[in-house]
């Protein structure tokens, strides 16, 4: 399911359309009906409107962590809440005639107990007719790590050459006794900000300063640039991004990602990022 969403529905952009939304004001939630009366049922606990919000025919295709679940298990969860009130900050939203995606960010009090409640979501919605319906949702409650307010950082940029800027990276690790990270990944990649922002936090940059060679490596709009470095570096990019590869400044590989464990980096926690960098350091 992951894959689906994020190289299907929530992955919709091309250069162009993604340089114009970097230029256009902050997106809101007023820009997609459909999104308004979702929020707008959960706020008033309407479970039988927001059911109906969720397509059925494909079942809409809902993650928790890397788990999978239903529309029903979704549902539940919004219902459960009781929202009080909900603050709501679009990330990104890209609309297209018959589909859509959109990124969000949501501060929550519950109606419950008064308790304060902080939730990341990616939402694929397609149209269904004349309706609108999610197909799918990447869910996180309560992340640990710093969530980007936009994507607009050009972390990745398009005309940057990862083989010289590899082989530079290479030359600066030999002379500072240092290590390479090759991060593949693109801007459209909610979660390559996610840990782009984890790498710059004061208790996490030392380590990798003081340790490795960053490299940012673009895997373009159909996820097939650059594709001759992963391979190289023995790694795969059909798990999603982003993929992480440790090498020596020699370009010895002695970590590569195979099983998309940083693909989920908004649901990791700074003691497990801390972990890898202290695991694979020189």
């Amino acid at each position: 399911m992951k894959r689906a969403i994020k190289f299907t529905v929530l992955v919709m952009l091309t250069a162009s359309l993604a340089s114009a939304q970097a230029a256009a004001p902050a997106p809101s939630a007023a820009d997609f009906a459909p999104f308004q009366q979702w929020m707008g049922a959960v706020l008033t606990g309407d479970a039988a409107t927001l059911k109906s919000l969720y397509s059925t025919d494909p079942a809409a295709a809902i993650e928790v962590k890397r788990v999978n679940q239903d529309a029903a298990a979704d549902t539940a969860y919004w219902m459960g809440l009781r929202a009080k009130t909900m603050k709501v900050q679009i990330i990104r939203l890209v609309i297209r005639p018959d589909r859509a995606s959109v990124i969000f960010s949501a501060d929550i009090v519950s109606g419950a107990n008064g308790e304060k409640i902080s939730v990341t979501d990616a939402q694929g919605w397609k149209k269904q007719g004349e309706q609108w319906r999610i197909v799918g949702a990447e869910r996180t409650d309560s992340p640990q790590l710093q969530q980007p307010a936009d994507m607009k950082k050009d972390i990745y940029p398009s005309s940057a050459d990862a083989h010289a800027e590899i082989r530079e990276a290479e030359a600066r690790a030999a002379q500072l006794h240092k290590r390479l990270i090759l991060v593949f990944g693109a801007n459209w990649c909610f979660d390559c900000h996610v840990l782009d922002l984890a790498f710059q936090r004061p208790d996490l940059a030392p380590i990798v300063n003081a340790n490795y060679e960053v490299v940012h490596v673009d895997i373009g709009d159909d996820s097939k640039k650059n594709a001759d470095i992963a391979q190289e570096f023995r790694t795969t990019l059909d798990q999603g991004v982003p993929v992480l590869a440790v090498a020596e400044s020699d370009g010895k590989v002695v970590y590569s990602q195979k099983e998309g464990e940083f693909e989920d980096a908004r649901a990791l926690t700074p003691q497990a990022l801390a972990d890898f960098l202290n695991k694979w350091k020189p």
